[in-house]
């Protein structure tokens, strides 16, 4: 088995030690009321756009998010958190930097032994969550469990959906569609984007993401046979009977969005397998992006 299966795989264990671990991280993460920023990259920043949303919908407070890189300098936050798996990422690091003293800064980390560990002013450290495989899957939805936890937004159903997402099979002929498109919602907009990632990474596969009632303004004319429509909670009205006109597949259930996010790694690491590529080792990625000191500019 790959890396990236085994991680998959250990999820829902994951997932509960996240939340039982809230509690005592609760001083660190943002209060109700705060005016929040959330950066990353990559993976980490739709993530960061899935918890901003959540926290916003749920009327805790207002929350923007990030990529790192494009952070508004003249905007003023209670409080930054940052996402990092590897703690060594060029761009978090940078903008911690600039944060030092100004703005109050959390980052949520794997790795203890990592340069953001004194780059913040606080850090959480899922360090079982961490990974081999340069491919995110079980820190990135572990980390959105933590903060759901802290907002309040986790219950036990989450993790029975995504044991369900691990032991059902995939979609008859799911693997063989030649490109797919995910839609969401709200905060599920977030996992959209990361759905797309991770098939594009992990199995090369040509992925789109939209907002969900963005879908028939254009992006739509590329469904036909052989594609996929993938939507992470409820779609909007008539758009799945639009699809299916098309005659592209539609994907949809009935289980939590995170865990449907379990069942699209699996069907990239099936991807993968299918062509005969290393789900581990994505062509042209590593596992942090560090920038050499005279190419940032952050």
């Amino acid at each position: 088995m790959s890396f990236v299966e085994i991680e998959t795989a250990s999820q829902p264990d994951c997932w509960r030690r996240a939340a039982d671990l809230a509690p005592s991280h609760a001083a660190a993460l943002p209060a109700p009321g705060e005016r929040i920023a959330v950066v990353g990259c990559g993976t980490s920043f739709y993530m960061a756009q899935a918890y901003a949303a959540l926290r916003e919908e749920s009327g805790q407070g207002e929350s923007d998010a990030f990529a790192a890189s494009e952070f508004p300098a003249r905007r003023r936050y209670d409080r930054v958190v940052a996402l990092t798996r590897s703690g060594t990422t060029t761009e978090v690091l940078a903008l911690l930097g600039r944060l030092r003293g100004t703005t109050p800064t959390v980052a949520i980390t794997a790795d203890p032994d990592t340069p953001v560990m004194t780059s913040a002013d606080a850090v959480v450290v899922l360090d079982f969550a961490d990974e081999q495989s340069v491919v995110q899957t079980r820190f990135a939805t572990t980390l959105l469990t933590l903060l759901r936890a802290h907002l309040g937004l986790h219950t036990d159903a989450v993790v029975r959906d995504a044991e369900t997402a691990l032991a059902e099979p995939l979609p008859e002929g799911l693997v063989d569609c030649t490109q797919f498109t995910f839609l969401g919602r709200g905060w599920t907009a977030g996992l959209a984007n990361e759905a797309a990632l991770k098939m594009k990474e992990a199995s090369l596969s040509w992925t789109e993401a939209y907002a969900s009632m963005e879908y028939r303004h254009g992006p739509i004319s590329i469904a036909t046979t052989g594609t996929a429509t993938w939507t992470f909670g409820a779609a909007p009205e008539g758009l799945r009977e639009q699809v299916l006109a098309t005659g592209a597949r539609w994907v949809e259930s009935g289980l939590d969005p995170l865990a449907e996010l379990v069942r699209v790694q699996r069907l990239a690491i099936a991807r993968a397998a299918a062509r005969g590529l290393d789900p581990d080792s994505p062509r042209h990625l590593t596992r942090s992006v560090v920038l050499a000191e005279a190419r940032a500019r952050y």
